[in-house]
This record gives structure tokens, C-alpha cells and sequence, in this order.
């Protein structure tokens, strides 16, 4: 499903979100405090927004180690990087959240952003972090959520049940990848549930942050 949508996958994030998406990963990346030395993992990396993200700034990672199981998402996000001129600072590999190719504690900072609910058993993807992420280091989790306030919540549901689908066939022309999303996030973890998940995971501090009204969490989390 992924391979099938990576070549409307950056245009639609920045159509169905209004263009918030860049901000709520932009975010992430400060909630991390790189000072321009760490090595850092982008765990779901995608078309490797957040991995390039990353390397902005005076203070961005020195280097950044992308992993995603999607062959033509990887593809799509080597080419980005290299016209970011931040190749080999940028490496891009094919991987599973659930076994994450990096020895134990070689990482100084990882983010996963809109790519822990698609994992089929998150807790392996979250101990996997916890394995590769050095003692002191900080993880930040970008995910979806469903609103609390009443009527906010309504609309939302509205939306992401009804037009996001609608929106998503259209461009991408794939039935069933934009129905998924919402799927997916009915499923997944209420914050406090994922927030212990992590504890348990191997993150014993953990910040659970709403971010526009509660549509997406940014989770902070200290080896």
C-alpha cells in the first residue's frame, strides 16, 4: 500500500493536514535539543522528511540514518536528500521497525513520526528504540489522535472518516490507503496507554504533549 501511494505521499501530507504537518514534525525535531554533533535515527523515515528536517540549522544532526520497510518511499526520499545536497550525512536504509539494523546503544536521538501505528506490534518497535538509543539520548514520536472536546471531536471524526478518504482516492488513486488512516487511528493507543508503553519500553521519562487540539501527540521520551 505504501509503495503504491510514495509518489502522492508528500503532496497529500501537505493537502490533508493544510500544511501543518511540516510544523508538527519541525516540532518534534526541536523536542530532541540537537547540538549539531548526535547521530540520529528516523525510524519510519518514509520520504524522509523528518531526516531532513534534521540537518537544518546550525545545530542539525551530523548524521541521520533513515529506516523504512517501503522500497519506493526510501526511492522517492534518496532523491529528496540528494537534492538537498546532504548526501552521505543522510544515509537511507531498508528495514523493520521491529528489528531495527543498528547495534545497541549507537544513537544519540530518534523520531518516528506518523509511523508507529502502522507497525504490527508497536512495543517491538518501542523496545528496539529504547535497544539502539544510547542511555541519556531522547526519542520524539510524532502519531494521530482523536480530539476530546466535544464538538472538535465531531468535526474531526468528519473529516477523517469522510473527506480525507475522498481527498486520498482522488490523488492517489488507491482505494483503500486513505481509509486505512483513520482506521488506524481508532485503533491505536490512547496517549497515556502509548506513554506507559514507552516507560516500559525502556524510556523511564516521558512528556505527552497535544498538538492542535489533540489531532496529533508529540511524545518526549529520555533514555
Amino acid at each position: 500500500m505504501f509503495d503504491a501511494i510514495a509518489g502522492h505521499y508528500d503532496l497529500l501530507n501537505r493537502v490533508l493536514s493544510g500544511g501543518l504537518d511540516q510544523w508538527w514534525r519541525a516540532k518534534a525535531v526541536r523536542a530532541l535539543r540537537l547540538t549539531g554533533r548526535e547521530t540520529l535515527l528516523d525510524l519510519c523515515t518514509g520520504t524522509a522528511d523528518v531526516a531532513l528536517a534534521a540537518t537544518r540549522g546550525a545545530n542539525g544532526a551530523a548524521r541521520v540514518v533513515g529506516i523504512d520497510f517501503s522500497h519506493e518511499m526510501l526511492r522517492l526520499g534518496l532523491a529528496k536528500v540528494h537534492r538537498r545536497g546532504v548526501w552521505p550525512r543522510v544515509g537511507l536504509v531498508r528495514g523493520d521497525a521491529a528489528r531495527v539494523p543498528l547495534a545497541d546503544n549507537s544513537v544519540d536521538a530518534a523520531a518516528i513520526a506518523f509511523g508507529i501505528r502502522n507497525v504490527q506490534q508497536p512495543e517491538l518497535a518501542c523496545r528496539e528504540l529504547a535497544r539502539v538509543v544510547r542511555r541519556g539520548g531522547r526519542l520524539a514520536v510524532l502519531e494521530f489522535g482523536l480530539p476530546r472536546a466535544g464538538a472538535w471531536r465531531a468535526a474531526y471524526l468528519w473529516y477523517s472518516n469522510r473527506m480525507l478518504p475522498a481527498i486520498g482516492r482522488l490523488v492517489s488513486r488507491h482505494g483503500s490507503a486513505y481509509e486505512y488512516l483513520p482506521e488506524s487511528v481508532s485503533r491505536f493507543p490512547a496517549p497515556e496507554e502509548f506513554g506507559r508503553m514507552l516507560q516500559e519500553s525502556g524510556f523511564p521519562h516521558v512528556t505527552i504533549v497535544p498538538l492542535t487540539l489533540g489531532i496529533v501527540y508529540l511524545y518526549v521520551a529520555e533514555r
